[in-house]
């Protein structure tokens, strides 16, 4: 399936290019199939799909953990496998598990992820990025004595000590803490305005809303769509207003044919459903009550809901979220 895209009209430069990339498992499992995207340096882009959609295995090739079967990967113009150093240095993940050294400090270990990159010592950087996680206080600590909330600080202090360009973050907030959902996005859009850039997954559709700049929606394997998330939500955001009657009604009268209305069961509600951007014609609601005044039908109350991005994920993904990993 190709994805619907959205064109960018000011040059950027690509951070990461991703061409025709596929990964087929010895088992015939197909993860990935001919995946395209182009992702430019500063943004945060968000990859949502259901469970078993691909999105880690993608993460994975890009970081040079699973190599890919078809396809190539550019970061900041090397490719992940001939020039597998430099790529990798240019990236920094956090990943879904806890993988970090038990019997370590927090210090020890955030120094050690810094020189397997082959940077140089920089104390002042590593106490900026634990005091931003709020791991200063915790620094000679051993790991394996702190809270899960703060363990999930350590990896993120990890993916950061090398100073990366481009920054994964792999479900990074699952069954953590609101504070450090909070700190996270305060030190990622710090991150973003300092150009880094930003791709994460995320079961809470509410972060990307309020976080991403584009949504990529994957599904069995595949990128099923690229979009700016502004556009996303013009095109496929809905608007529904719902009213609720005076008296039931057992069918909409011939008089409010033009509005398009759903009757919900019980004959109680009135439900109108149009474009979020006001084009669509039916969405004429004084039009509407005026008609229903005349035609005597009244209501006493009336509501509104706005489409999320949820409602759209789950509108384009379907049925697709029962495949399996």
């Amino acid at each position: 399936m190709t994805p619907t895209t959205t064109a960018t009209t000011t040059p950027t430069k690509q951070t990461l290019t991703i061409r025709n990339l596929s990964k087929t498992y010895a088992s015939g499992l197909a993860a990935l199939k001919n995946i395209d995207l182009e992702i430019e340096k500063g943004e945060i882009f968000a990859l949502l799909g259901p469970n078993g959609a691909g999105k880690t295995t993608l993460i994975s090739i890009i970081c040079g953990i699973v190599n890919p079967t078809a396809g190539q990967v550019l970061v900041d113009g090397h490719d992940i496998q001939r020039e597998y150093r430099a790529a990798r240095s240019k990236v920094g993940l956090v990943p879904q598990e806890l993988t970090t050294d038990a019997f370590e400090t927090v210090w020890a270990t955030v120094n050690f992820s810094r020189r397997l990159f082959g940077r140089p010592p920089n104390p002042a950087y590593i106490e900026k990025v634990l005091r931003e996680l709020t791991l200063w206080e915790k620094r000679d600590e051993r790991i394996m004595t702190l809270s899960g909330g703060m363990k999930r600080r350590v990896m993120i202090a990890k993916a950061l000590s090398h100073e990366p360009e481009i920054l994964f973050l792999d479900e990074p907030t699952a069954g953590v803490d609101v504070t450090l959902r909070r700190d996270m996005w305060k030190l990622v859009r710090a991150l973003r305005e300092n150009g880094v850039t930003i791709i994460l997954t995320t079961h809470y559709i509410d972060e990307a809303e309020d976080m991403a700049d584009r949504i990529g929606i994957i599904s069995k394997g595949e990128l099923t769509l690229v979009e700016d998330k502004a556009t996303l939500m013009k095109k496929l955001g809905k608007r529904q207003m719902t009213l609720q009657l005076q008296d039931p009604m057992t069918a909409i009268p011939e008089g409010l044919a033009a509005w398009q209305l759903a009757l919900k069961p019980g004959g109680h509600e009135l439900q109108l459903t149009f474009d979020a951007s006001g084009g669509n014609a039916t969405a004429d609601i004084p039009s509407l009550l005026r008609r229903m005044g005349e035609l005597g039908i009244a209501f006493k109350d009336l509501s509104t809901h706005q489409s999320s991005l949820e409602d759209i994920f789950v509108s384009l993904v379907g049925d697709r979220t029962r495949v399996t990993s």
